[in-house]
């Protein structure tokens, strides 16, 4: 038997796969920046022949969720551990509550960096350091981080898209400081999203 959809329901389902295509191009684009950044910056850990080892997972409009974001006020600053034992100054900035895949409660902090706050360029950037599930399995075991602006707060939501969730450099290299992602953001849920482990050992 021959299923004639009516009228109103064809422009849903064409939108939709725009929506997923437009997705998946946003994805791409970000992901082609983020490989371009390695061949620019003069303490990249990556040279063009490596960039072939970066591996993703596929882009995934599940993992953008709209969160709420609640101010932390009066925060000091403290010292956040890396990697290479040294310590960066960080002030919590706020915090965000999400929902994804179904799990509920979901809280992760968001920190700035006085010392980026000094430069121009850096002034309205926000630092998203997490752990998942995934860590140590698929992807790096210290962690993955996230990079969010001041301007994209409107009216305490935010979207958070772990889509674009990368590896710090100590995945690809020895002798960086990467911070450690507090405890307070260690999720126990996997993120299958972003960036996963480097495909070439070091």
């Amino acid at each position: 038997m021959k299923i004639i959809l009516p009228l109103l329901v064809l422009p849903l389902l064409f939108s939709g796969n725009g929506f997923a295509q437009d997705f998946a191009k946003e994805t791409e684009r970000f992901r082609d920046h983020y490989k371009e950044e390695f061949l620019i910056s003069p303490n990249a850990p990556l040279k063009k022949s490596d960039l072939k080892y970066l591996e993703f997972f596929k882009a995934d409009p599940v993992y953008r969720v709209t969160a709420s974001f609640e101010r932390t006020i009066d925060a000091l600053p403290f010292e956040m551990p890396t990697y290479s034992g040294r310590k960066q100054t960080y002030v919590p900035y706020g915090i965000l509550k999400f929902r994804i895949e179904g799990q509920e409660g979901q809280t992760l902090t968001v920190y700035r960096s006085p010392s980026l706050q000094t430069i121009p360029k850096y002034r309205d950037y926000l630092f998203l350091p997490f752990k998942d599930l995934t860590n140590g399995k698929t992807t790096y075991g210290g962690g993955r981080y996230i990079d969010l602006k001041t301007g994209d707060i409107e009216g305490n939501q935010l979207t958070l898209d772990f889509n674009k969730a990368y590896n710090p450099y100590c995945a690809y290299s020895d002798g960086y400081s990467c911070p450690i992602p507090p405890k307070d953001n260690h999720l126990k849920i996997s993120i299958e999203a972003g960036e996963k482990n480097f495909g070439k050992r070091h």
